[in-house]
């Protein structure tokens, strides 16, 4: 079985607080792209989960959220066998496009169908929330509203689809140490929610990223590209997650290629598109 594991963007983020536990409560808006992974199963006789991938980069072995997500339906459901799991990545690691935790989701759901568990999108999702905090959202795709630590997701009315380009810089960024670096002057309940003026207008002008600014004083390339986007007449730009990935969302095909080109002579850029949810679903399957 190949199934397509989608990437997503963050259309705005927040910061709203430090937790006791130390992870910080946000609020964002998630939106999926036309870039994916394909993950291949294959059932084995034998009781144990074989996984590989052709990145290098990346461990392969029991430290990875596929393994971890394919381990955690095998001691919580018993099926009986086991599984291979081979991945084509072309969505990297550490740039805030969630391909790790799109992976894991993408596993759950196969191994679902695979190993006849039965077990419903809701179970699916809670099992995701174990392994990661936006696992939850792939169960869904489309935009939607993540609250908590990005674990609790709110489905949103699908924007009309818009042409992305997707500069990739050289170097990943870690979730924990951009988190890290968080101000206290960010962490305030109270501040205006630019995010809920979006859902009251739908006016993309109105998203921001909190955590732009901690990383653009150390990256200020990233912070350039952003400039360009916008010089370059995009709807909205922004880095995203915690980067090192930032976009720009366009309507018209021209400023967009013209835009990739000129990027690309320092950059990898990649022009995709947001993904609506029922394309998201109607593309993941294709090929099941």
């Amino acid at each position: 079985m190949r199934v397509k594991s989608f990437a997503k963007i963050n259309l705005g983020l927040e910061v709203l607080g430090k937790r006791e536990d130390g992870y910080h409560e946000i609020r964002t808006l998630f939106q999926t792209i036309d870039v994916y992974d394909l993950l291949e199963f294959w059932p084995l006789r034998q009781d144990k989960i074989i996984l590989m991938g052709d990145d290098n980069t990346i461990s392969w072995d029991e430290r990875n959220l596929i393994h971890r997500a394919a381990w955690l339906l095998k001691e919580q459901f018993n099926p009986k066998g086991g599984i291979r799991i081979r991945v084509e990545k072309n969505v990297p690691a550490g740039r805030g496009l969630g391909g790790g935790s799109s992976n894991a989701a993408t596993t759950l759901w196969s191994l679902n169908r695979i190993w006849s568990l039965g077990l419903e999108k809701s179970a699916l999702m809670d099992l995701g929330s174990h392994l990661g905090a936006d696992i939850p959202y792939f169960f869904e795709g489309g935009l939607c509203l993540g609250e908590g630590i990005g674990d609790r997701i709110i489905p949103l009315d699908d924007l009309s689809p818009r042409l992305c380009v997707l500069a990739l810089p050289s170097f990943p960024l870690s979730t924990a140490a951009v988190y890290k670096r968080v101000p206290p002057s960010l962490t305030s309940q109270d501040k205006d929610s630019k995010i809920i003026k979006f859902l009251d207008s739908r006016d993309l002008g109105f998203l921001e990223n909190d955590l732009e600014e901690i990383v653009f004083r150390t990256y200020p390339q990233i912070k350039a590209i952003k400039n360009l986007f916008q010089i370059k007449g995009s709807e909205l730009s922004l880095m995203s997650g915690s980067g090192s990935a930032i976009f720009g969302l366009f309507k018209e095909k021209e400023k967009a290629e013209g835009v990739s080109r000129e990027l690309e002579e320092k950059n990898d850029v990649v022009l995709t598109k947001t993904l609506p949810r029922e394309s998201y679903w109607a593309d993941r399957q294709t090929g099941v």
